[in-house]
């Protein structure tokens, strides 16, 4: 085994070790395999169940990319099946080959390494267009490349996995944190998010809104355009604050917004423009996160004190 060999394996592994997806690990594998077999073509394939998938090559000609065939009808399929690397002098005269698919190509010799013995997930093929058996020193390279890119594979799926797995904790914190019927902050969402979004020591004012008429609504209509009620309103606080306020849905017919750096009067004032009679509106001035649950009942009184006074006012 030359030195300049040896150099390129050690280049190779390297670059395994780094690359950060499976494209990479392909370009690394079919470019190295070429070099380090000094042949005419080589092929990485990846075990897609029952089938080979050969997804990359570098060679002379085209030869199998993108295709995908049984495993018991390649030679790729066969090294992975018996878990062994295979020595191919000449094709044709190789009953495992299947010649039929081979006759379009240049190639007359090869040897086919699989990715793991244990449970084997791909093959590195090397081809030659002459006659060529492969030496103790050519295989021992593929060898070497197939053990390297074994471990890239392991790396790739172990970080897709904690990809899935943090991707999985989001999402479920998400629907934990989310009203379900109006895509708003629910109660759990509405507290954490003032704990991210309130900068401390600066003051705030929080609203406490109530959709007025929701049961007569639903009683008259149904529970689906009491929803599109809800949802209506939803939108419309929504749209009436800014990006650093929190608008979330507390439960039933009942919103809650905290907006920092507004007076409760001015918040009151755009609160109660974006809700028209649709809703009830009170607000309050918060100056602590400790003290928001305490301010939200502030709000919440100051919101039925409003609502109690309309109603006196409309049957006077």
């Amino acid at each position: 085994m030359e030195p300049a060999q040896l150099d390129r394996l050690l280049l190779a592994v390297q670059e395994l070790s780094m690359a950060a997806d499976l494209p990479s690990v392909q370009e690394v594998v079919r470019t190295a395999a070429r070099e380090l077999a000094d042949c005419d073509g080589a092929t990485f394939v990846l075990r897609d169940g029952e089938q080979c998938f050969y997804a990359d090559e570098d060679a002379i000609a085209p030869l199998w990319k993108g295709h995908r065939f049984p495993l018991e009808a390649c030679i790729s399929g066969w090294a992975m099946l018996h878990r062994q690397h295979v020595v191919i002098p000449d094709i044709y005269l190789d009953d495992r080959i299947p010649h039929e698919a081979y006759r379009p190509t240049f190639v007359q010799s090869l040897v086919m390494m699989p990715v793991r013995t244990l449970d084997p997930i791909a093959a590195i093929g090397a081809y030659w267009a002459e006659h060529h058996t492969a030496t103790d020193a050519e295989v021992a390279l593929l060898q070497g490349l197939a053990n390297a890119t074994s471990v890239a594979l392991d790396k790739l799926a172990v970080h897709d996995q904690l990809a899935s797995a943090v991707a999985l904790r989001e999402a479920t914190h998400h629907l934990a944190t989310t009203d379900e019927l109006t895509g708003l902050w629910n109660r759990r969402g509405f507290f954490e998010q003032a704990r991210t979004r309130w900068a401390p020591g600066t003051p705030a004012a929080v609203g406490f809104v109530d959709l007025d008429g929701l049961k007569l609504v639903n009683d008259t209509n149904g529970h689906s355009a009491g929803d599109a009620f809800i949802r209506r309103l939803a939108n419309a606080l929504s749209t009436s604050v800014r990006g650093t306020d929190v608008v979330a849905r507390l439960g039933g017919d009942e919103f809650a917004v905290l907006a920092p750096g507004l007076s409760p009067d001015d918040l009151h004032a755009r609160l109660a423009a974006a809700v028209g009679r649709r809703a009830s509106v009170g607000t309050a001035p918060v100056t602590d996160i400790g003290l928001l649950p305490d301010a939200l009942l502030e709000a919440d009184a100051r919101m039925y004190a409003a609502k109690r006074r309309l109603l006196t006012s409309r049957t006077a």
